[in-house]
């Protein structure tokens, strides 16, 4: 009897704002070899996540089967699919019940590509999906343009290199795995018929945590310069509330053209400080966005300090500026907030957007150490990192928050857009 042809299929799709624009690509590869033998990739319009991430592996089966003409004879094709996407694989393996309306189609559709007994599913780590991600955001930017993905202008491949993947496939003599039941499992939720859904496993590491959708992403954006930035003084809550200077307003515009080129950015809270709104302000009117007004985003109050250089502080008030930097606990001379005092300011209001904002891209224009102290909690670090980090006036950070509670610090102190 001979013996099937042997296929890996990487796919992913994404959205930018989740819903957004989308796009999706997929990649079938000689797990003996690690060839490359198809590639595929579209635009898709404005979609969620997972209705790409589908997408995706609709078009990775669909080009797979494409490559063998008897593909729908039993034993002439074996495949296992691999994604990032816990949903996309626990649903179609049947371990996961499909609630939502718009993943029942496409989840039958994809189940009718192929024989169930010819496919197996298995989740990767993103980092380990590169090739499928980069042909998605190919084909989102395309879309961008006006245009769709072409094979002919792709680097995806180019810039994934690979070796042989032999050892990703089960032996062909193997069971067939939970493809069966997934392809069941579709036809049910078409149906409507009811699924029992099966009881989470518990999360011990990233191997089997489950796709908890989209992440609040909050888009950290100190604000532009102001009189007082480029002379290092302390300028927090309690002073004079500056406006931007002139750099600082051509600081605000140039964030702002780079954020709307992005497209990502789906609301704006601002710290109510001066310096901030105009600088909010500035972005809102490229993004046609309106600014909502935060009292938590405020910079610290700084007390006797504000206004004051370092090293002014330093010959005034000596002993105090040692106590404070020496511990989170002790406010600066004359009343002002200690850092411990912010921490739970900014916990506080970090809970309440992460709750309002869930799996949206949220812009936050802020100050130091509002920035610094969610950089530090979302790393899980202790209070003397706010004093290894730089944040440079008009810069940009991002912090994920994901419903299980974890965070990923996606980015500190980009000043990209000002050069």
């Amino acid at each position: 009897m001979p013996q099937p042809r042997q296929f890996v299929i990487e796919a992913d799709g994404g959205s930018r704002g989740n819903p957004g624009p989308a796009g999706y690509g997929a990649v079938v590869i000689d797990p003996a070899t690690g060839e490359t033998l198809a590639e595929a990739a579209e635009y898709i319009g404005v979609a969620t996540n997972n209705v790409a991430e589908y997408k995706g592996l609709i078009a990775g089966l669909r080009a797979a089967k494409a490559l063998v003409p008897d593909a729908s004879a039993d034993g002439a094709l074996q495949v296992r699919v691999r994604m990032d996407s816990k949903l996309v694989v626990e649903q179609m393996s049947g371990r996961w019940k499909i609630k939502h309306p718009d993943m029942k189609p496409l989840a039958a559709e994809a189940a009718r590509i192929l024989p169930a007994s010819a496919v197996t599913y298995e989740w990767i780590p993103r980092e380990k999906n590169k090739h499928a991600d980069r042909l998605a955001n190919e084909a989102m930017d395309a879309g961008k343009r006006g245009r769709q993905w072409e094979p002919s202008a792709s680097t995806a491949s180019l810039d994934t290199p690979r070796t042989s993947a032999a050892s990703a496939l089960p032996p062909v003599s193997g069971p067939p795995g939970d493809a069966a039941a997934g392809a069941a499992k579709a036809r049910a939720a078409l149906a409507s018929r009811p699924a029992a859904a099966s009881p989470a496993a518990p999360q011990v590491g990233w191997g089997v945590a489950p796709d908890l959708g989209a992440p609040a992403t909050f888009v950290l954006l100190r604000h532009g310069e102001t009189a007082l930035t480029p002379e290092k003084r302390f300028s927090g809550s309690g002073g004079s509330d500056p406006e931007l200077s002139a750099a600082g307003r051509h600081q605000a515009e140039r964030i702002a053209r780079s954020l709307a080129d992005r497209g990502t950015v789906e609301e704006i809270v601002s710290s109510p400080l001066r310096r901030c709104r105009e600088t909010a302000a500035a972005v809102a009117a490229r993004l046609g966005l309106e600014v909502r007004i935060e009292e938590g985003l405020r910079e610290t109050d700084f007390g006797a300090w504000e206004g004051l250089t370092f090293a002014e502080v330093r010959e005034r008030y000596g002993a105090d500026l040692d106590a404070w930097l020496a511990s989170a606990k002790v406010a600066p001379t004359g009343g002002g907030e200690s850092f411990a005092e912010v921490a739970r300011r900014v916990s506080a209001t970090r809970d309440r957007l992460t709750t309002r904002y869930a799996g949206r891209t949220v812009l936050l224009v802020t100050h130091v150490t509002p920035i610094k102290t969610l950089v530090r909690l979302a790393l899980g670090a202790p209070p003397e990192a706010m004093f290894r980090m730089e944040l440079s006036a008009a810069s940009v950070s991002a912090v994920a928050y994901y419903a299980d509670g974890n965070a990923s610090v996606r980015l500190l102190n980009d000043t990209s857009h000002l050069r």
